[in-house]
């Protein structure tokens, strides 16, 4: 049920007609400038936020993913949120004339998946503590 709550919420993001940040755009670049201003070094930009943003937004993919799996086959959900994050760009390219396809964004995406995925599979091969019993 996550899951098909997950891809729901990111067929909407991806698949919206125009670019999902396109009203918030000049708020978050007036943020940026203000962080600059009191700091924050500049290579942090609006690309980076959007890069971040996408490998964000895959995350979960690898995780949910992953966790449906058995340890041994954890990377097939990596594999199979490249091919999405292909396939979507894809979509996004032949279909929605005001969004842009980037390998970017496919690098991203495909980055995020794996990361879930090397979450989940940190997670199941970690180190367990044994109980110890005295005789």
């Amino acid at each position: 049920m996550l899951f098909l709550l997950y891809i729901g919420v990111l067929a909407l993001v991806v698949f919206w007609p125009s670019p999902v940040d396109q009203n918030s755009a000049g708020t978050l670049k007036l943020i940026l400038r203000r962080l600059h201003g009191a700091g924050v070094p500049g290579w942090i930009n609006y690309n980076f936020v959007e890069t971040v943003a996408n490998v964000l937004m895959f995350v979960p993919f690898g995780v949910i993913g992953a966790a449906w799996l058995e340890k041994d086959r954890t990377w097939l959900a990596a594999v199979v949120g490249i091919a999405a994050s292909c396939t979507i760009e894809a979509a996004q390219a032949a279909l929605l004339p005001n969004r842009f396809a980037t390998i970017y964004d496919v690098t991203a995406n495909s980055l995020g998946a794996t990361l879930g995925c090397i979450i989940i599979y940190a997670w199941r091969t970690r180190p367990r503590a044994t109980a110890h019993v005295e005789r």
